[in-house]
């Protein structure tokens, strides 16, 4: 799992680290003798945001679902594909509240999955405008990996 904020934030052993950002502030550390497709998560900056404001009870549990799927567990009711689209959420229920954190893959290097944004979900059917606004980001983060 791997928090950070801006890359300029990395101090310690970074001939060890290789620092990838956009205008996000995307900020990944791949080591080098990583296994390729073990899956790591990327938060970016409004997904860090959404952690911090929920609960520290349900970040934690969020956290513990995604270091779960880190650890290769492949499980749909904890991390699942919207339907019709290239978004995955990561879902959480914590004293009877659904918390979801949208993401999507890039496995054109490595295996990562990127974590866009959080929601607290009040309905049965996802909000279409956060499936839209994590769909722009991933366009946007793949046309920029492209330069």
């Amino acid at each position: 799992m791997i928090l950070c904020k801006k890359a300029a934030s990395a101090t310690k052993n970074a001939e060890m680290f290789r620092y990838v950002e956009t205008k996000y502030y995307l900020c990944t550390k791949i080591r080098s003798n990583m296994v390729k497709d073990t899956p790591k998560v990327i938060y970016l900056e409004e997904a860090l945001t959404f952690i911090e404001s929920i609960p520290k009870s349900a970040g934690d549990k969020l956290l513990e679902t995604i270091h779960r799927i880190e650890g290769g567990e492949q499980n749909a009711i904890l991390f699942s594909k919207l339907e019709g689209t290239n978004i995955w959420e990561f879902r959480t229920l914590y004293n009877k509240v659904k918390y979801r954190l949208f993401a999507f893959w890039d496995t054109q290097t490595d295996t990562i999955i990127i974590a866009t944004h959080g929601i607290v979900k009040k309905t049965q059917k996802t909000p279409k405008k956060d499936i839209a606004k994590a769909e722009r980001i991933r366009r946007e983060y793949l046309d920029a990996k492209k330069i």
